[in-house]
């Protein structure tokens, strides 16, 4: 595909008028998230009564659960995205090059609504400016919730600033292409560009993409979120150096599943089979085949350990897993994805697009189930024995399950809007797209240019030659 006519296919969305299945998406997105909207006002206006949570003790309940949970998992889809992206720039990862900015993106809005959970169950959204935030300095030097807050907001900012770097050198090349209605958002967005700065903002977003890569598992989904659970020895299905790389599995699959699920849509919208390639899809399945195994391996490590001459305690959370049938539909969710894309790779005639999409989608929801399951029976199985006589029992109540419909609305709506305003893939400049791509999904570097010293004559210089050419 020549430069042209991929820059003009990239620009569909922002060109072309909006579809009737567009304009369907977007009214059933603002209607889910009236739907959430009209559940937390009724949440609001009779308190946290309305949820399936309640209070240890005389209240026979557990005070996390299905906000907890979908929060854990969605701040794992953003960490796996900006890894999935950073990577591509981090190792030259050509071939993955034209979802990275759907995985930026997918960062920014999961980030987003990981907060709004946090919102929705503190009950009362001033709280975040009357106790969490003045309190900040010094709980920060203790808490693991605050170095959550922390971390998290540390993300964002990389984030928004990683995606910054990168989009500012597009939406320069096209600028004369752009819808006119939308040129003070474009205005923003370039101000202070030049275009001679490119290398360097090229270089900035190279050391971001590094840092990334680097705080990931150190200290986001593999440290910071984890250690909120695996640091309290009172509750033994928390507790345990197993819950950092399990944690990361799970942000890998998750936002890998994500990535490939979104990015079949884009190219069935809009007609994206060359520029999002069976490359792609084949090369991320891979990558989730891999998370996914990983993920079903620890689960076995921490049920073994738990299972066979464990602590009375550890016994019991462990016991209750196994009994629970939804632990079972989850592995077996993962564990067919995971066969099939291992089948996949063994008997290439079996791949293709769809099936690999479908498979792809099992581990999304297979991971927000665990992590609700892994919030809950952590809180029901503590080692005290205090509450025995009352023991926990949970069950999301209606007001709760309308949150799932309102986050996913927001994701649709969000993805839907933008697309409108930015290139969701990175429009590649002219020496980029005339360089080859190798097997591998390598490019190669650059051809170095070395300028020739001229005779001082009157005839006029001769062109410059490359390194290599006689």
């Amino acid at each position: 595909m020549d430069r042209e006519h991929r820059t003009t296919k990239i620009l569909q969305p922002l060109t072309r008028r909006p579809s009737w299945g567009f304009l369907v998406l977007l009214g059933l997105a603002i209607l889910g998230l009236a739907w959430f909207a009209y559940a937390w006002s009724f949440q609001l206006q009779h308190g946290m009564i309305v949820t399936g949570l309640g209070d240890w003790g005389t209240g026979g309940g557990i005070p996390w659960g299905l906000y907890v949970g979908s929060f854990i998992w969605w701040v794992g889809i953003a960490h796996g995205g900006i890894i999935i992206s950073a990577a591509v720039r981090l190792f030259g990862l050509e071939t993955y090059k034209p979802v990275a900015r759907l995985a930026e993106l997918l960062t920014l809005v999961a980030l987003s609504i990981a907060a709004l959970y946090i919102v929705v169950h503190l009950g009362r959204p001033e709280r975040v400016v009357t106790s969490v935030l003045p309190n900040l300095p010094t709980t920060i030097r203790t808490s693991p919730l605050a170095w959550d807050v922390t971390v998290i907001t540390l993300y964002f900012v990389l984030t928004a600033t990683y995606l910054s770097l990168t989009i500012r050198a597009d939406l320069h090349a096209i600028r004369d292409r752009l819808p006119r209605i939308l040129s003070p958002v474009y205005a923003l967005l370039l101000l202070g560009y030049r275009p001679e700065e490119q290398p360097k903002l090229e270089r900035m977003a190279w050391w971001l993409a590094l840092a990334i890569i680097i705080l990931a598992p150190l200290f986001l989904h593999g440290g910071v979120i984890p250690w909120l659970f695996a640091l309290l020895p009172g509750q033994p299905g928390w507790f345990g150096a197993a819950q950092g790389p399990q944690f990361l599995t799970i942000a890998l699959s998750s936002a890998l599943g994500s990535v490939i699920v979104m990015a079949y849509i884009f190219r069935r919208a809009y007609g994206w089979e060359e520029i999002l390639d069976d490359r792609v899809f084949a090369g991320l399945a891979r990558w989730l085949a891999l998370f996914g195994l990983l993920f079903l391996w620890l689960q076995l490590q921490q049920i073994i350990t738990g299972a066979s001459m464990a602590p009375e305690a550890a016994t019991a959370v462990t016991e209750a897993k196994l009994a629970e049938p939804l632990y079972w539909l989850a592995l077996g969710m993962v564990g067919a994805a995971v066969a099939y894309l291992g089948l996949q790779m063994l008997y290439p005639s079996l791949f293709t697009v769809p099936r690999t999409v479908a498979a792809a989608a099992l581990p999304v929801l297979a991971t927000l189930l665990e992590k609700v399951l892994f919030v809950v029976e952590g809180l029901m199985y503590p080692v005290f024995t205090l509450y025995e006589g009352v023991p926990g029992r949970y069950s999301p109540s209606w007001v709760e399950l309308s949150s799932i419909i309102g986050a996913f609305s927001l994701v649709v709506l969000f993805f839907l809007l933008i697309s409108r305003i930015i290139p969701l893939v990175e429009v590649e400049s002219e020496p980029e797209a005339q360089r080859p791509v190798s097997q591998d999904g390598h490019k190669p570097a650059r051809t170095q240019q070395i300028p020739v010293r001229q005779p001082s004559t009157s005839r006029a210089p001769e062109p410059i030659l490359r390194r290599g050419e006689s």
